[in-house]
């Protein structure tokens, strides 16, 4: 039974993670490792298990994750033709189509590794790119579940302040469906407080003005706010910001100057919710983030948008283990 040691440890690593702080990406990262740990775990006790048992271990160990992989690869492909059909062909908009095409590029490649070349150096590469993509897809995993467990984060309690990010608005001026719905699930989230008997809490939206814009995003913001119903005092405006680091950052000082021991809750979408939270937390704002609803075409190439900035966000680390994994296929390629 000491094989189940190691996923205990960080089960209990997670959860003393979970309770510190779950803005971290370190727990993404520990629930990853556990669900590894126990796979592991559950392997060194297949020969002591019934037949049935035993066979049922390995398709969720192994069948189960390459199934998960082929139909993740048709689900993207598919996807991105439909960002194309409805968004247009900017890069952006490509991401989560060939992200499944390269999935099939891989499988591929792995699976015809034998016929399409022998010699050690060929194998160096394959076996270096399946290293490197598995570390990566092992991350975008653990960074997919955690955000997705995060989601789940519910308004408990009272708050002072509920904090709307800006994003870009349409023709210059006007509040775009994806912003409105930050908005309108601030809005409710204000109207729930109010009901519950708490302090109206003040609506603070935070976005400056871009280049092709004719007003700030915090005053198109505050306007669509007071035309839904809500009261003008208590609506304010941070409109200096031009990231959603100053975003937290100009209002973590906004709320400070009201009440340093202020709680508030902060509003973006439900794929940028996680690592806004991350930011949040770098930036000493006392609060969770709530993601508001996206259209479910859109949601899994801005979640891979979202990976790669946490991944480049953590690069000094990725990349050395990127490294690291390339010189060990070197040293097995060559040896075999």
């Amino acid at each position: 039974m000491f094989a189940f040691a190691p996923p205990a440890v960080f089960l209990l690593w997670f959860c003393w993670g979970v309770r510190q702080d779950r803005r971290q990406f370190r727990n993404a990262v520990l629930l990853g490792l556990t669900v590894l740990a126990l796979s592991n775990a559950l392997l060194t006790q297949v020969d002591r298990l019934p037949q049935q048992r035993a066979v049922l271990v390995y398709s969720l160990v192994f069948l189960v994750p390459v199934l998960a992989i082929m139909v993740l690869g048709g689900f993207l492909v598919a996807n991105g033709l439909t960002m194309i059909r409805k968004e247009g062909r900017r890069p952006a908009n490509l991401l989560s189509g060939l992200a499944g095409v390269g999935i099939f590029a891989i499988l591929a490649l792995v699976a015809t590794a034998d016929y399409l070349g022998n010699s050690k150096a060929y194998r160096s590469f394959v076996l270096a790119l399946v290293l490197v993509t598995g570390y990566i897809a092992f991350l975008f995993l653990c960074f997919l579940v955690y955000a997705f467990l995060y989601g789940r984060i519910r308004v408990r309690g009272d708050v002072d302040f509920v904090v709307m990010l800006g994003s870009g608005l349409i023709g210059g001026e006007r509040v775009p469906p994806l912003l409105a719905s930050r908005l309108r699930t601030g809005l409710s989230i204000h109207t729930q407080q109010v009901a519950r008997g708490a302090v109206a809490p003040v609506l603070l939206v935070s976005g400056g003005q871009g280049p092709d814009e004719q007003l700030p995003e915090a005053e198109a913001m505050g306007r669509w706010l007071i035309a839904e119903g809500a009261d003008p005092d208590l609506v304010l405006e941070e409109p200096r910001s031009r990231t959603t680091s100053e975003n937290l950052r100009f209002s973590r000082r906004m709320m400070e100057e009201t009440d340093e021991r202020y709680v508030c809750v902060v509003v973006t979408n439900n794929f940028h919710a996680f690592r806004a939270a991350m930011t949040a937390r770098r930036e000493g704002v006392r609060g969770q983030v709530l993601g508001s609803p996206t259209a479910s075409y859109f949601w899994p190439s801005a979640t891979i948008r979202e990976f790669v900035a946490v991944f480049w966000e953590h690069r000094t680390v990725n990349i050395a283990l990127c490294m690291l994994l390339t010189a060990l296929a070197v040293v097995l390629g060559t040896g075999l």
